[in-house]
């Protein structure tokens, strides 16, 4: 109690980014762009999907773990791979499994 009144602690906090967003912002990202650039490319995307802008910071930092980690291909990209013979048929199990490498350049 501060003053004989009740003080109220409050803890300033960002909403969560939506899905769809990190989605955008995996397909966006090319490193041989700044990551300024694709902050403004995601906040579009976010004004057109009318959904609240993530901050840079928050961008910043998906961007980074995002490349640390690689980008690993969609169920619709392995199948895609697959059809045009550039992945074996196995490589549909090694996806849902969870052991197909991820592609991209290397960090």
């Amino acid at each position: 109690m501060i003053d004989g009144r009740r003080s109220v602690l409050l803890v300033a906090a960002g909403p969560r980014i939506d899905s769809r967003l990190v989605a955008a912002l995996e397909r966006l990202d090319d490193r041989d762009v700044p990551i300024a650039e694709t902050y403004r490319r995601l906040a579009r995307v976010a004004r057109e999907l009318r959904l609240f802008r993530p901050s840079y910071e928050q961008v910043r930092r998906l961007v980074h773990l995002a490349r640390r980690r690689g980008r690993l291909p969609s169920a619709g990209d392995v199948l895609l791979d697959v059809a045009f013979r550039a992945r074996p048929p196995t490589a549909i199990l090694d996806y849902l499994v969870g052991t197909l490498p991820a592609r991209g350049r290397p960090p």
